[in-house]
Parts: C-alpha cells; sequence; structure tokens
C-alpha cells in the first residue's frame, strides 16, 4: 500500500491512501503509526474484525469499504459507529485512547482543589492534537458542548 505525508498547514497528521481497497490490517497500520506519536500504550488499541469483549472496541470493515468501531461488553453489543470515512474512525478510535491516557494524567496530577475535568479535558485535547489539530478541535468543541449543559465546579472542590 503506498501512502503520501500531507503537508498542509491544516492537517499535518493525515495520511493519503492511494490505494481505495483498505483493509483491517492497513487501518492498524495507521493507528499503529498515529498512536506512536502519543506513546499510546497497546492494551488501549483496539481489536480488528473480532471483538475481545470487555468494552474495548473493535474494527470491523464490510465489503462495501465501510467501517464500524464496535463495542461489546459480556457478549453484548453496547455501541456501533459506522463511517465511510477513515478520518472518522481515526478519530473515533483516538478519542477513546486519548480519553483513557488524559484519565490516568488526570488521577496522577490531581488538584484537589478544582474540578478534575479541566486537567482531563484538558489533556485529552492536547494529545489529540498530536496527532491532528482538526480532531484537536473537534474534541475541544465536543468538551465545551458538555461544559455548557454541566459547568466546571471548582467550588465544590473548594468547600
Amino acid at each position: 500500500m503506498s501512502r503520501e505525508r500531507l503537508t498542509t498547514q491544516e492537517d499535518t497528521h493525515s495520511f493519503r491512501i492511494r490505494n481505495k481497497t483498505m483493509t483491517l490490517s492497513a487501518i492498524k497500520e495507521q493507528v499503529d503509526i498515529l498512536g506512536g506519536q502519543i506513546n499510546a500504550p497497546h492494551h488501549l488499541y483496539p481489536t480488528y474484525g473480532r471483538s475481545a469483549d470487555g468494552a474495548l472496541p473493535h474494527i470491523e470493515l464490510d465489503g462495501s469499504d465501510t467501517f464500524h468501531f464496535v463495542v461489546v461488553e459480556r457478549g453484548q453489543e453496547l455501541e456501533r459507529r459506522t463511517t465511510t470515512a477513515l478520518d472518522d474512525l481515526l478519530y473515533w478510535i483516538f478519542d477513546t485512547i486519548t480519553f483513557s491516557m488524559a484519565c490516568t494524567f488526570e488521577l496522577a496530577n490531581r488538584n484537589h482543589a478544582q474540578d478534575f475535568r479541566r486537567i482531563l479535558f484538558s489533556h485529552q485535547e492536547e494529545l489529540l492534537g498530536r496527532i491532528n489539530v482538526n480532531w484537536q478541535e473537534r474534541k475541544r468543541t465536543n468538551h465545551n458542548l458538555t461544559l455548557s449543559r454541566h459547568p466546571f465546579t471548582d467550588a465544590v472542590f473548594n468547600a
């Protein structure tokens, strides 16, 4: 499979896939490359083509080049997201990976005088930004929506 690195200012961490036939191994290769940029622990990576259960995501690819991001726990499918856009699939994968990494970081660096989400959200956005600045902005928008409904509650932690 041939790929070229994009060098546009807008998206310096994406890959353009020339071969239109995507395989699970090609997706895994992309995840491995991008995960290396943030030193993501391999136990957070999804599985490919089959579920390991335990709420660890797995990736499916059907014959129509449609990607499926699937979460199964105790044999029950809890979530299935479907797309034909590789960028969306990779975002979903790294959204879950960076969330776990940010949780670990926040716990190790907790500030008991503030809402834990301040560190968690900031660190997750920073990790995503190392891979793709568009993903960082996408996550920041999502975090801001969450905060508009459920603002930081530092006062609770200072009581």
